[in-house]
């Protein structure tokens, strides 16, 4: 995928659709040419001219303003050129075909196109080549993306924080402190008989205990920068009629899943994305799960568990109003033993009692979690968003939470590993020097992964293209 990464590239670099301003963008080596074709005139650096867009018939296209960024002092660290008209999807079409038909087009003083090779850029391609020029690491780029994708304050707070470089400054101070300790190490393994007098003076076991620390700290606000990103899936589950529907309405603060006395009235899926303390929870309505003769409902059940299945959590919810009914205990024994089944080990199961408004004060649930709530007056919600949040690992104390995803959290898992192997191997020092450095090399690299600096073009693509679509 880079191999044609000198191409020079433009998009419309604003989002579908109609507003009152939109902008054509375009990134490669030596525009003057270009920028005379389409504004008739050489721009200022990071000057905004206004001017009118000029078609190959020197018509006017349209008005707005035209931004040069001489490299590397750009987005891309190439050339740039924004051009910010109307924002009308056809206005910005007709200015993006001009740009690439300028630069196709022969230039009369040099015989040769204005900008040859000019074509459309791939998604994310304009902070590929920033990454690739080094204007940011591979943490900042994908920071860029979850910063446009963020649904909730905190989650662009902390995607801002990304962006400004702040997580990748916690990861290169890990691997300056991991170089440094490497290299007592490797210095130690080609003067073995320095071998315990240089590593001890130079407090080799203190640094390992001191980078371990550090990366429990970094580790920490990772977990929850990924929680940010990516939320928790919550699947409401149940009998018919337990409230679960309900439920979903209240917390929503919306009507959002059909609700009436008519057991088995939802037959599908039913999902709406809340935040709590800027957490998003991913809050999922199913079927009321029971033996069914009839087919939709058979169908709407079946696809009940396998939204279970996939689940981080469950709220598993029973009606107050029916604990002595005939049947009704016989019939959550069955769900529970389901659950235990089809739900992979550590996803959390919590017991909620609904309809509390409904029954009298000394009635009470038997599990020692469960919670009481009614969903009709809202009573007990708090409690719940509470126990939701502790559930998720969020900390609403956190200070300073960076943004960071999945593969953040695995390369520090890995890095954590590393360290701890490379702990184990410390004890044993004369005989395992060289399986200590090893571990120590090895975390580097998982540091490595993270900010995109890497000596293998091969993974470099497969992790930007990954980017590129969101992942």
């Amino acid at each position: 995928m880079l191999s044609d990464q000198d191409d020079p590239i433009a998009a419309i670099a604003t989002a579908p659709g109609r507003g009152a301003v939109g902008i054509v963008r375009v990134s490669g080596p030596s525009l003057g040419a270009l920028i005379e074709a389409i504004c008739a005139r050489p721009l200022k650096a990071r000057e905004a001219t206004y001017l009118p867009f000029r078609a190959a018939d020197a018509s006017a296209i349209d008005q707005g303003l035209a931004i040069y960024f001489p490299a590397p002092h750009s987005y891309t660290g190439e050339d740039v050129l924004e051009l910010q008209a109307h924002g009308g999807p056809v206005v910005l079409q007709l200015l993006l075909a001009r740009c690439l038909e300028a630069g196709a087009e022969i230039e009369p003083a040099s015989g040769k196109p204005r900008l040859a090779g000019l074509r459309v850029a791939r998604p994310g391609e304009f902070t590929q080549r920033a990454f690739l020029n080094d204007k940011i690491d591979l943490a900042q780029a994908e920071a860029i993306a979850d910063l446009i994708d963020a649904s909730t304050e905190a989650a662009a707070r902390s995607a801002s924080r990304s962006l400004a470089g702040e997580f990748s400054r916690e990861i290169h101070a890990l691997r300056d402190a991991l170089i440094h300790l490497r290299m007592l190490v490797e210095a130690t393994l080609d003067f073995p008989e320095e071998e315990i007098d240089f590593l001890n003076k130079a407090d080799a076991q203190g640094q390992l205990e001191r980078l371990q620390q550090t990366l429990a700290r970094v580790m920490q606000r990772a977990r929850q920068g990924a929680l940010l990103r990516e939320g928790i899936k919550v699947v409401i589950a149940g009998q018919p009629n337990a409230g679960k529907s309900s439920l979903l309405n209240a917390l929503a603060g919306a009507e959002l899943a059909i609700v009436t006395p008519v057991p088995g009235t939802t037959r599908d899926v039913v999902s709406q994305t809340i935040q709590i303390e800027g957490v998003p929870l991913h809050v999922i309505d199913t079927a009321g799960l029971r033996d069914s003769a009839d087919h939709v409902e058979q169908i709407g059940i079946a696809r009940a568990w396998d939204q279970i299945a996939g689940a981080d959590a469950v709220l598993f919810l029973h009606d107050l109003t029916r604990v002595d009914a005939a049947g009704y205990a016989q019939g959550d024994d069955a769900i529970a033993r389901t659950l235990k089944e089809k739900l992979p080990p550590g996803v959390p199961v919590l017991d909620v009692w609904n309809k509390v408004d409904a029954v009298p004060d000394d009635a009470r649930a038997d599990s020692p979690r469960a919670l009481r709530l009614s969903a009709k007056t809202g009573a007990g919600l708090d409690a719940l968003r509470r126990e939701l949040l502790e559930l998720a690992g969020w900390q609403p104390a956190a200070e300073g939470v960076f943004i960071a995803r999945e593969r953040h959290v695995q390369a520090l898992l890995r890095v954590q590993g590393h360290l701890g192997q490379a702990a184990v191997q410390w004890v044993a020092q004369a005989q395992a020097l060289e399986l200590l450095a090893e571990e120590l090399r090895l975390a580097q690299s998982a540091l490595n992964e993270i900010t995109g600096e890497f000596s293998s073009d091969d993974l470099l693509g497969v992790i930007f293209a990954s980017f590129c679509i969101g992942k």
